[in-house]
């Protein structure tokens, strides 16, 4: 007979297991003072793994995944510890995303197209969830980059010069990819859908770093739309733009600020 036997079993819960760039973008927004969710981080796992899947991680440069509602946290590039922004003015900072005052506030990128892109390949994103008629600079610097400007989406990835490639919008929600492949057209995409294949040839790229919210570091053209994530990289093609969509718009619905 075996009497007063007892047997104690300890179950140690173990952390989650993080892609490894995931689990990096995670250490810099702790190490600037941010904090993040558990469901944001399970949402920026998944959305490197699909982007490592398609084949468009490779092509990104800077990814602002706008989550953590803080400066510290919104700044962090998730692709790397490079360009990581500077916001200024007057920022409003939610679980859904960045929105500047319409005069004053911005982030200033630290993303130079002149020595960190290619002419003919270049990209830029960004998801608006504002659905606003102002004459507003969304992601640019003077006349280079993606605009929802009074009603229209206007595309800049040639030269410095004017907005010369857009088409008339009605409604500036949603994921917006403007992208060049090569030196000859440009394309502009809203929620997968091109709206915008015009030819442009090839020029000088802009000298100076791409702003978020306003066209100067002054806060000219300032906009207030509230955003929920840019980025910028390599040039994306049709199918490349497409998969990119997709994983985007399902990080945004786990988030649950899709528009």
């Amino acid at each position: 007979m075996i009497t007063g036997y007892s047997n104690t079993i300890s179950v140690t819960t173990l952390p989650p297991s993080f892609d490894p760039d995931a689990q990096a973008f995670f250490n810099r927004v702790a190490a600037a003072g941010g904090t993040l969710s558990g469901t944001e981080k399970t949402a920026v796992n998944t959305l490197v793994i699909q982007m490592k899947a398609d084949g468009t991680w490779s092509l990104m440069k800077a990814i602002y995944p706008m989550v953590g509602a803080s400066a510290a946290a919104c700044a962090q590039n998730l692709k790397s510890s490079s360009f990581t922004g500077t916001f200024s003015g007057s920022v409003t900072f939610a679980s859904t995303g960045v929105q500047g005052n319409g005069t004053t506030g911005l982030m200033n990128t630290a993303f130079n197209p002149s020595s960190q892109s290619t002419s003919s390949s270049v990209h830029m994103s960004l998801y608006s969830r504002t659905n606003q008629n102002r004459a507003e600079f969304d992601f640019s610097r003077l006349e280079f980059g993606l605009l929802l400007f009074s009603n229209n989406f206007y595309i800049q990835l040639t030269s410095v010069g004017s907005y010369a490639t857009s088409i008339s919008i009605s409604n500036t929600q949603g994921m917006w990819i403007i992208s060049r492949t090569n030196g000859t057209n440009v394309n502009g995409y809203r929620n997968a859908t091109k709206l915008i294949n015009n030819a442009a040839q090839v020029s000088t790229l802009i000298n100076n770093n791409i702003l978020l919210m306003a066209s100067e570091p002054s806060g000219l053209n300032a906009s207030s739309k509230e955003y929920a994530f840019a980025s910028i990289g390599d040039g994306l093609d049709d199918t490349q733009a497409g998969n990119f969509n997709t994983a985007v718009q399902a990080f945004q619905t786990t988030l649950s600020r899709n528009v």
